[in-house]
């Protein structure tokens, strides 16, 4: 049983919802009905789901950028308030050890909302003597907002320009007469926005949104419907795609790793591991008419080559896709593989990802 709960619980599971533990909390992964018309939400109108069960982590004081920049791999110093940047968290051997976004919030404060890794105790560890305090914030709730109608719903409710917010920048802005932070993130690879909100507000919240959100086409999302949108955009998930025993250099994170940085945890055994990549991340069409298994094997001439860490079936693609590590010998998009499963054997073929929109023009649109 999840011993976190977020205030949003008891709606969601109001929805329909059949809830199950993500980072200690339950969450919605699945809602009745098709979980393709969520699919087709998020990426035609409108899609919300409560990301609440984040770790939220307030970092303040004179030294809280020093706290902060030498748990990450990219350059904090560079995050300007009103700004954040998603960082790489690595152990001392340059694995990842968990992932997420710091979002410079004012002056001395930042907060770090990450997986479901071991962030917390490593910032608690790495302050120690430092002019800063470490505050997990579990009464702060996150409700997220994805798609091409995000925007202009959200123009609709704020005091603020919505249409003029750039990508990884956030604001206070007036939301339904109340002050929140409203950040232009998120987990989907469309145009989309995390709302930060108490837990004692967050149910109005989201029934402001649900009532406001019928005439742009609103959808509650699940984790279901979610995981389609996640393979299509070639979004990795921290314990699926990048694990303790990948390096940021096998899921092609380079552009996320500061070469001009001083220090970092992991960064001199990480720069040692460059070149060195024993699998790389990609996609695969499968030649099957569903969903292929998680795990199953790629093969090549009956050898093991790569494995599957995500599958989805994309019915607005007609395609069943997955999300896989594969040895680099075997990356080149267009290189045929074997998919052995359990139950489902068929041909493959190693695509690059993303799948759709392969520039991410829409996340960053203005």
């Amino acid at each position: 049983m999840a011993k976190r709960v977020s205030a949003l619980d008891a709606t969601i599971r109001a929805l329909g919802a059949e809830m199950d533990p993500w980072n200690d909390m339950d969450v919605a992964m699945a809602f009745p009905g098709d979980m393709h018309a969520e699919h087709n939400a998020i990426r035609e109108t409108v899609g919300m789901w409560d990301t609440s069960a984040l770790t939220k982590i307030y970092v303040r004081g004179p030294d809280a950028l020093a706290a902060i920049n030498y748990l990450v791999t990219r350059d904090i110093a560079k995050i300007y308030v009103g700004k954040s940047a998603y960082v790489p968290i690595l152990q001392d051997n340059g694995h990842f050890c968990d992932d997420g976004f710091v979002f410079h919030l004012e002056e001395d404060i930042y907060l770090a909302v990450t997986s479901i890794g071991p962030s917390l105790e490593l910032l608690q560890g790495w302050a120690k003597g430092k002019n800063a305090s470490i505050e997990l914030d579990e009464s702060l709730h996150m409700i997220t907002m994805q798609g091409p109608n995000s925007v202009a719903l959200l123009d609709a409710c704020t005091s603020t320009d919505m249409f003029g917010l750039r990508y990884c920048h956030q604001e206070k802005t007036a939301l339904f007469s109340t002050e929140r932070i409203i950040s232009r993130t998120g987990y989907s690879g469309e145009r989309g926005y995390e709302i930060f909100v108490p837990g004692e507000d967050a149910v109005e919240l989201w029934q402001q949104f649900m009532e406001h959100g019928k005439d742009y086409g609103m959808m509650p999302i699940s984790f279901s419907g979610l995981e389609m949108v996640h393979i299509e955009s070639g979004l990795m998930a921290y314990g699926a795609e990048a694990t303790e025993e990948n390096t940021p250099w096998e899921i092609d994170f380079g552009w996320a790793i500061s070469r001009k940085k001083d220090d970092f945890r992991g960064r001199e055994a990480l720069f040692a591991l460059e070149g060195k990549e024993k699998v790389k991340l990609r996609g695969i069409v499968a030649e099957h008419d569903a969903v292929v298994e998680h795990f199953a094997e790629l093969q090549i001439d009956g050898e093991k080559v790569g494995f599957v860490t995500t599958p989805a079936y994309s019915k607005r693609l007609g395609q069943s896709l997955a999300l896989v590590h594969v040895a680099p010998s075997a990356a080149e998009p267009g290189t045929r593989v074997d998919l052995v499963g359990p139950n489902i054997q068929c041909p493959a073929t190693v695509a690059s990802i993303p799948f759709v929109d392969p520039k991410r023009e829409r996340m960053h649109a203005m």
